[in-house]
């Protein structure tokens, strides 16, 4: 049971992996799970036994995935492919999304949580258009931190000068974006080199391996621990022998720390009180903070239900009906300017109108286009909505968590775009 519990209280670290298709993204994942001994025996055996069916020398850790793409050939639409493993030290979870440009959507759904984002470049061919849009998109979405890992060292003959170069190109482009946290690791994902293990061959090559970084990297600080956000998910009345008058308000707390005690504004009344208690499935706790799920309980009976939201009365966040955001259109049908979405944020739920498309930008040269204007399938741009109701947002640079949201076609149920609020 401590075990268990051990293993639960252990540091989550999502990342998400882009690159080219012959970048070596599939074989990197194998190579991770592969050495750090998170492959299962029956894995491993599949996985000998289709890599000796094939005639390959040894075991291709790039089958680890192929199961995605024997889909993909047979017709079936895939977005984004996790795979969960852990550590002594982390637990990860893996979002490994398609690179092409048509696939630009399932980047950014798989990389809107991620802490970390794993970029691959292929040591031979340099950073490429594909490797700048990844960067963008990475940026975009405000991913606090990457990993540019120069892949196929071993094709040029593991030297440094191949490293440096891609390096010193990378941060001049990089340097036009909003990421903050860059580090290069020269990697071979085929032999290994410098991906669990340190590489005898690149001994010029003095920083850490992939793992170590994935294992150590300082992510708390990622979540906004300074502005209280608290969106009500759901109202608790167990009206039962044992609780008979409680009434608390559960849902996950999107940013700053709550204490038991704590003076509040629920929003959109104004009303405020303290909070009483702050309950978890097994106990109380004395505060909260982000990501954490719980049930809040007041000192005063106000009328609260799912979509209101507990903040400091000095510290609250936008409130308006018109509000700008980038998004990402994910439907094939476009974007209808004018036309009504059904909009979803934290836990609120309105109608909205697109009152105007600022720009698009191109993907490939990432500039702004102002002329064209229409936006369809995969395209990034900037538009302006009014909401039925107002919203309670803070800037997606701020908190991506009370600054994303998502627009829905009321009448197929379907996403059709993601969304970062400016």
């Amino acid at each position: 049971m401590n075990k268990a519990k051990g293993y639960l209280d252990m540091e989550l670290l999502r990342f998400t992996t882009a690159g080219s298709v012959d970048d070596g993204k599939s074989t990197l994942i194998g190579r991770l799970l592969y050495d750090s001994k998170a492959i299962f025996e029956d894995q491993m055996e599949i996985l000998e036994e289709t890599s000796k069916q094939r005639g390959e020398e040894g075991i291709n850790l790039a089958l680890l995935t192929d199961g995605l793409r024997s889909e993909r050939e047979q017709g079936i639409t895939i977005d984004v492919a996790y795979r969960y493993f852990a550590t002594p030290k982390r637990k990860f979870i893996i979002a490994d999304t398609p690179g092409h440009i048509q696939y630009t959507r399932n980047m950014v759904t798989g990389a809107s949580t991620a802490n970390l984002a794993i970029l691959l470049v292929d040591a031979r061919h340099g950073v490429i258009e594909q490797t700048k849009r990844h960067a963008f998109i990475a940026s975009l979405l405000q991913i606090p931190h990457i990993a540019v890992c120069i892949n196929k060292m071993d094709l040029v003959d593991y030297k440094e000068d191949a490293f440096e170069n891609i390096k010193t190109v990378f941060r001049d482009f990089s340097s036009k974006l909003e990421i903050q946290d860059i580090h290069f690791i020269p990697i071979s994902a085929l032999n290994g080199d410098n991906v669990v293990d340190r590489s005898k061959n690149m001994k010029w090559y003095e920083g850490v391996t992939l793992m170590h970084l994935l294992e150590n990297i300082h992510i708390g600080s990622d979540h906004n621990h300074v502005d209280c956000r608290f969106p009500v998910q759901y109202v608790i009345r167990p009206q039962s022998k044992k609780f008979p008058d409680y009434r608390g308000y559960s849902g996950r707390v999107e940013g700053g720390i709550f204490k038991k005690g704590d003076n509040i504004t629920v929003l959109p009344s104004g009303f405020k009180t303290k909070i009483k208690s702050i309950d978890t499935f097994e106990e109380s706790i004395d505060e909260a903070y982000s990501p954490m799920s719980v049930c809040m309980t007041l000192e005063d009976n106000i009328d609260i239900s799912r979509g209101d939201m507990l903040v400091r009365e000095n510290n609250q966040p936008n409130i308006s009906k018109e509000i700008d955001i980038m998004i990402c259109w994910m439907n094939e049908k476009k974007l209808i300017l004018r036309g009504k979405y059904s909009i979803r944020h934290t836990t609120q739920t309105a109608r909205c109108i697109i009152n105007e498309v600022k720009y698009k930008i191109d993907i490939n040269s990432l500039h702004r286009n102002e002329k064209d204007k229409e936006i369809g399938l995969n395209d990034i741009g900037r538009i302006l909505i009014k909401t039925t109701s107002p919203l309670f947002f803070d800037s997606y640079r701020r908190n991506r968590n009370t600054g994303s949201i998502i627009l829905v076609d009321e009448a197929t149920n379907e996403t059709v775009a993601a969304g970062m609020i400016i």
